[in-house]
């Protein structure tokens, strides 16, 4: 990822990485196939953060997709879920 800190017109914005690596985890879930499977098309820092989280496993080599451990597999699902899935309207 770029530096940690953007210039923003209103002065310095501070990314919340753990939130970005969130997320990335939750998109791993829409490109999953071979069941645990996931094209690895974002951003180098947050898959390295992903590998030492010990939610994918590492994810250096030539291979376009990594692979989810079981807890990864678990929390990727989840937090698509909590990010993507729409609620039921009453």
């Amino acid at each position: 990822m770029t530096d940690p800190a953007l210039m923003a017109s209103a002065g310095v914005m501070e990314i919340d990485e753990d939130k970005v690596d969130d997320a990335v985890l939750a998109l791993l879930w829409l490109t999953l196939h071979d069941e645990r499977r996931a094209w690895k098309g974002f951003d180098w820092d947050a898959l390295d953060r992903l590998h030492q989280k010990g939610l994918i496993l590492d994810p250096k080599g030539k291979v376009k997709s990594v692979v989810l451990t079981e807890d990864g597999l678990r929390q990727s699902q989840a937090l698509f879920t909590e990010l993507f899935v729409q609620k039921p309207r009453q």
